[in-house]
């Protein structure tokens, strides 16, 4: 196998990469227009869906938000760099991380069913503590900024590897062609068009793989012979070093980007209750099987002898630039460019209908509950313009992406344990969970800098946890979780019980 014989597929040219980041966009306009005409009446509609979603479309909303860029290219770059043990750490923790969130899911749909954010259950769990709610609600503004982000980062990748596209041009058309259909529809239009392009990534992902490995000369057996005398390592699925270089730290990450993570609280709060725990049960479980198939992708590139250089400086390009080199017709590539776009749409969908959630609750209703539903209806929809305006700067600035990303995950690694505790234990308080967040920070930065990811990860877990620990002895209490129910929601205030009547989207 020689990288000299890889060559670019004919045809891939920029006018149909463009034609592909908008006719996509434009597809899912379409049906987003027509569900805001069916189902999108007013601001609980919008970021709530009446809490009326069913079985299938939960469970492949949730597989699709989880399925982002970094699924489905990270997953063959880190298979790539570190062979079989990079696939095992990256997909692992990924599915678990869904599944683990049922007891937590479970507990607040039963105490708290009216909730929307998880910001707001804070307030509600710590006594309207305005210190606990602002720092939770930051860490959720910043987690889906990043969402956003990394995935028109990861369209960029795909668009400017297969057809040359300037990266800059690539990211703003994207997301032009997702914020205009998810400014209409909200979480209904992010969760039936996510679930349609869970259909355009799971099918079409084993099919392309199994043509790429049909295109290497030999197939597979060939591949694993090679990747085999390249490195045995590479066909270990538990290397020890993958482990401590990144796979542990990834799989706090991991755990706190779900828990800390409105997109999912946003979905566990409009899922029809009967259906929340299978829901997210059916979806860590049916996720695995996509970065897995896409993983190996990662085996070609050490079998042609491949290193980042050949493919741009960015090991996310490894997927991309197989597909589009290896001698594939031309609608197969057009295939893998459409999943990929799909993935990444869906998530950046998702994490702005999260975001308006989170703008609706925790800003304007904490900083200004008596405004009309007209207004709050526009400021919701506007604030996911906002969201993936900002994310686009953020890209276009250049800024260090893994500074960025591993600072980001640091934030949410120290939330973690809080959370965790602040949902089950009831005699964490508020003490507690603000020490707790603050110190992991202001410790295990520091820490982190100087010692490495691992070490740096450790000690941020364990100083949030023994934090919230001693802050109960030091101030015994306990919560009655039946408070919550007491909690006043967005669409249960109607005439001195709702401040938002149910007003047409036209008269809005």
């Amino acid at each position: 196998m020689d990288k000299t014989a890889l060559a670019l597929t004919p045809g891939l040219t920029p006018a149909l990469g463009y034609a592909l980041l908008v006719g996509l966009g434009l597809a899912t306009l379409v049906l987003a227009l027509g569900i805001k005409r069916a189902l999108v009446h007013n601001t609980h509609d919008f970021i709530i869906s009446n809490r009326k979603i069913g079985f299938g479309f939960g469970v492949g909303s949730v597989i699709s938000v989880w399925t982002w860029s970094m699924a489905v290219m990270m997953t063959t770059a880190m298979t790539f760099e570190w062979g079989l043990s990079g696939l095992f750490w990256f997909v692992v923790p990924n599915g678990l991380a869904v599944m683990l969130l049922i007891p937590f899911t479970r507990i607040l749909r039963q105490k708290m069913p009216n909730g929307y954010t998880i910001s707001e259950f804070t307030k509600n769990r710590f006594s309207q503590s305005g210190v606990a709610t602002s720092i939770v609600t930051l860490t959720m503004i910043f987690g889906i900024i990043l969402e956003i982000l990394i995935n028109l980062k990861g369209a960029s990748v795909v668009m400017s590897t297969i057809f040359g596209l300037d990266w800059s041009y690539a990211a703003a058309v994207g997301l032009v062609s997702v914020l205009i259909y998810s400014y209409f529809g909200g979480l209904w239009t992010s969760v039936m068009t996510a679930t349609i392009n869970l259909l355009m990534i799971t099918v079409p992902a084993a099919i392309i793989v199994s043509l790429a490995f049909d295109a290497v000369p030999g197939g597979a057996p060939a591949v694993v012979q090679r990747v085999g005398a390249v490195d045995p390592d590479y066909l270990s699925v538990l290397r020890p070093e993958a482990a401590a270089g990144f796979g542990i730290t990834l799989a706090f990450g991991i755990f706190a980007a779900a828990i800390a993570d409105q997109t999912f609280w946003q979905k566990a709060w409009s899922i029809k209750s009967e259906y929340v725990n299978r829901t997210f049960l059916w979806a860590g479980a049916l996720f695995y099987p996509i970065p897995i198939c896409l993983g190996v992708l990662g085996l070609i590139g050490i079998a042609y002898g491949l290193n980042v250089s050949d493919i741009g400086g960015d090991s996310a390009a490894i997927g991309p630039y197989l597909i589009s080199h290896l001698g594939l017709p031309l609608v197969v590539v057009i295939a893998y460019v459409l999943m990929v776009l799909a993935a990444c749409y869906s998530t950046i969908d998702g994490a702005s209908s999260a975001l308006s959630s989170i703008v609706a609750i925790d800003i304007v209703k904490r900083f200004a509950p008596l405004t009309p539903e007209g207004r709050l209806f526009v400021l919701t929809k506007l604030s996911s313009l906002v969201g993936g305006i900002i994310a686009l700067a953020i890209v276009l600035s250049g800024v260090d992406f893994t500074t960025l990303v591993l600072t980001t995950y640091a934030l949410k690694t120290s939330i973690l344990l809080p959370l965790i505790l602040a949902i089950l234990w009831p005699r964490t308080n508020t003490i507690g969970f603000v020490g707790g967040i603050v110190l992991a920070i202001a410790i295990g930065m520091p820490v982190r800098h100087v010692y490495g990811d691992l070490i740096g990860t450790v000690t941020i877990v364990a100083v949030s946890g023994l934090t919230v620990v001693l802050g109960a002895l030091l101030r015994p209490e306990r919560f009655d979780y039946d408070r919550l129910h007491t909690a006043v929601s967005l669409d249960e205030r109607a005439n001195g019980e709702d401040l938002l009547p149910a007003v047409p989207v036209g008269q809005a």
